[in-house]
């Protein structure tokens, strides 16, 4: 029994191989001629292309998705940091900001002892801010 199962094993896998040799002859290579998309990469024939298109939108807009990411980032960035900065220039400091304010911030913080290793509390900032 165990020697007919060795039997129909091999058979089997010469089959399988006579049908892979057979299917290899069927391949053939051939030669594909590619052709762009008509209106650029990442468009279709029935929709418009996707993005930006250049007959529709304003220079500056088609000239940014040119340009490398980083600088456009950089840039927006710069702009709307100047522009967020325009309502605080008329603006007074808050009054933590104040140098009475923070002189008692210091001596509160020197009395509690807060961080006394190399903060506000430590020997080195005590000894520089003895004349005040």
């Amino acid at each position: 029994h165990i020697a007919l199962e060795g039997v129909n094993d091999t058979c089997q896998s010469r089959r399988f191989a006579r049908r892979r040799k057979e299917r290899r002859k069927g391949n053939r290579m051939v030669k594909v001629w590619y052709e762009p998309p008509p209106f650029g990469p990442r468009t279709s024939l029935s929709k418009g292309p996707y993005g930006v298109s250049e007959a529709q939108t304003a220079r500056w807009i088609v000239a940014a998705s040119k340009a490398p990411q980083w600088q456009v980032i950089t840039a927006f960035t710069g702009i709307f940091a100047c522009l967020a900065y325009i309502p605080l220039l008329k603006e007074k400091l808050p009054y933590t900001c104040s140098p009475e304010y923070l002189a008692a911030q210091r001596a509160y913080m020197r009395y509690h002892n807060m961080n006394p290793i190399w903060g506000i509390s430590s020997k080195k900032a005590r000894a520089a801010d003895a004349g005040h």
